[in-house]
C-alpha cells in the first residue's frame, strides 16, 4: 500500500471517529471524578500533593522550551532539518508548561469549572503532538498547515464539554476523541510511515509511560491505600511529565537521517 493510500484510510478513520463521537450516546463527567484519594493538606495548600506535583510540568515545559528557542548550529539542525518543525513543539512545551497553572489551580478546589483549565492545555499539547509526528513521518509542511486545525479540535473539543456541563447534560464525547484518538493516531503514523530522523522509536517509549500514567490516574485510591504515602493521581503527573521528557530526550538526541 502507497503512503498517499495509507493517508486516504488515516483521514477517513479520523472523520469517522468524529462521526462516532457526535453520533453516539452522550458520557457525562462523573460526578465522583473530583473525589480524589489524596486529600491531604500542608502549608495552608489543599490536596498538597496532587497540587505540587504540577511542578514537573514546570520543569520539563520550560526545558523544552529553552532547548527549541535557545539550540543554535549543529545541534539545532541535527534536531529539525527545517526550521518550520519547531512550531509544533513550541506549542507542545508551551502547553506543557500551562498544564501546570492549570492543574494546579483545579486542584486546589476540583470542580467542572476549574477542571476545563486543566484539560484545555491537555488537549492542545497532545495536537501540537499530532502535528509534530505529521511534520516528521508525512511532511512537514503537512504537519504545520494541520496545526492550527488541531489545535482548533483540541480546543473545540474542551470547550464542547464545558458547554455541554453547563446545559445540563455533560457530553465527554469529543474530548475523549481528541485525547485517546489522537494518541492512536500518533501510533498508526510511526508504524506506517518512516521517521525523517534516528531515535523515531522513542516516541513510543513516551506514549508507553503516559499509558502507564492514566493506568495509575484510574488506580488512584488502590495505590494511596498501599501506605498512604502517594496516590495514584500524583504519580500519574510525575509520569506524564516523565514521557514529555522523554519527548524532550529524543529531540536532544536526534540526527536526521540520509
Amino acid at each position: 500500500m502507497s503512503d498517499r493510500h495509507r493517508l486516504w484510510m488515516l483521514s477517513i478513520l479520523s472523520v469517522g471517529m468524529l462521526l462516532l463521537a457526535a453520533l453516539v450516546p452522550p458520557i457525562p463527567q462523573p460526578v465522583e471524578y473530583h473525589q480524589f484519594a489524596d486529600q491531604r493538606s500542608y502549608f495552608d495548600i489543599p490536596n498538597f500533593f496532587n497540587v505540587v506535583s504540577n511542578g514537573a510540568f514546570l520543569l520539563v515545559g520550560m526545558a523544552g522550551l529553552g532547548f527549541l528557542l535557545h539550540s543554535r548550529g549543529a545541534h539545532a539542525a541535527n534536531a529539525f532539518v527545517e526550521p518550520s518543525e519547531r512550531w509544533p513543539y513550541l506549542v507542545l512545551f508551551l502547553n506543557v508548561t500551562m498544564v501546570c497553572i492549570g492543574s494546579a489551580y483545579y486542584h486546589l478546589a476540583p470542580d467542572n469549572e476549574r477542571l476545563m483549565w486543566d484539560r484545555l492545555p491537555i488537549a492542545i499539547g497532545i495536537m501540537a503532538l499530532l502535528a509534530a509526528t505529521l511534520s516528521e513521518r508525512v511532511s512537514p509542511k503537512v504537519g504545520l498547515r494541520l496545526l492550527p486545525v488541531l489545535i482548533a479540535i483540541g480546543l473545540g473539543s474542551v470547550m464542547h464539554w464545558h458547554w455541554s456541563e453547563q446545559r445540563g447534560d455533560g457530553n465527554l464525547n469529543f474530548y475523549i476523541v481528541a485525547q485517546f484518538y489522537s494518541i492512536l493516531l500518533i501510533i498508526l503514523l510511526a508504524i506506517y510511515f518512516r521517521s525523517r530522523y534516528a531515535r523515531g522509536a522513542d516516541i513510543y517509549i513516551a506514549l508507553a509511560i503516559y499509558a502507564v500514567a492514566k493506568l495509575a490516574e484510574i488506580a488512584d485510591r488502590a495505590i494511596y491505600d498501599f501506605g498512604q504515602v502517594i496516590s495514584g493521581h500524583t504519580v500519574k503527573h510525575l509520569l506524564a511529565a516523565g514521557a514529555i521528557y522523554w519527548v524532550l530526550r529524543m529531540l536532544r538526541k536526534r540526527t536526521p537521517l540520509l
